[in-house]
């Protein structure tokens, strides 16, 4: 199935396959632009409002019964698009607050948040979808659904849901008119111990990254 017939009239708008990949497609779509760097001013509202839009498709995979593939063996897909190129891109472009604070699980007791990058998760996330992709616009459907479930549950769903938290604490520092205290150089290949972020009153946000990023704090 070619990018041509993806939304083609003769598949049902109320199908349930087909709404999922309208959203998965948008998502793809959406962040590939963002990635371009045209709007840095626009970069985080319009990133977590298609990662919500993500999520809701995620949520309806996450309740929806367990899919069956038709074939016993996934077919392969064909080759894999790179997503390094994207990684890059959103790297360059969230470079302030591309860093963040993650607890992987959180009914795993115990467990101290580790760093993670906005821009890593959403090409993963976009791997992952576009494998599913890859079967939808062959033809197999029920496999493309079966990939995007599974991979909800074992990967992008957790990954994305992460990726919409710091993209929301963001916006609400902003807004909110409640500056984070500068990172001290925190990378991902570093660990943070017991230590964690403090997100306390500073000048980064306000000079580094609602001015670049073009987002107005409250007065």
């Amino acid at each position: 199935m070619s990018d041509a017939t993806l939304h083609a009239t003769g598949h049902n708008p109320d199908d349930f396959a087909v709404q999922i990949a309208d959203q998965v497609e948008s998502f793809l779509v959406a962040v590939t632009e963002v990635a371009k760097g045209d709007e840095p001013a626009s970069a985080v509202p319009f990133l977590l409002l298609e990662v919500s839009q993500l999520l809701l498709a995620g949520g309806r995979l996450g309740a929806h019964e367990d899919v069956v593939p038709d074939e016993r063996y996934e077919p392969d897909p064909g080759p894999e698009p790179d997503a390094d190129g994207l990684r890059e891109n959103l790297a360059r472009l969230l470079e302030p607050i591309d860093v963040y604070s993650e607890v992987f699980d959180p009914y795993e007791p115990r467990k101290a948040p580790v760093p993670a990058r906005i821009s890593d998760d959403l090409a993963d996330v976009i791997t992952d979808l576009r494998h599913g992709m890859a079967h939808y616009r062959a033809g197999r459907t029920s496999e493309a659904l079966w990939w995007w479930q599974f991979s909800y549950f074992s990967n992008w769903g957790s990954t994305a849901s992460a990726t919409l938290r710091a993209l929301h604490s963001i916006l609400a520092h902003v807004r909110l008119n409640q500056p984070l205290q500068e990172l001290d150089g925190l990378d991902t290949d570093q660990g943070m111990g017991d230590e964690t972020l403090e997100f306390e009153a500073g000048e980064v946000m306000a000079q580094e990254i609602a001015g670049p990023l073009g987002m107005k704090q409250a007065d």
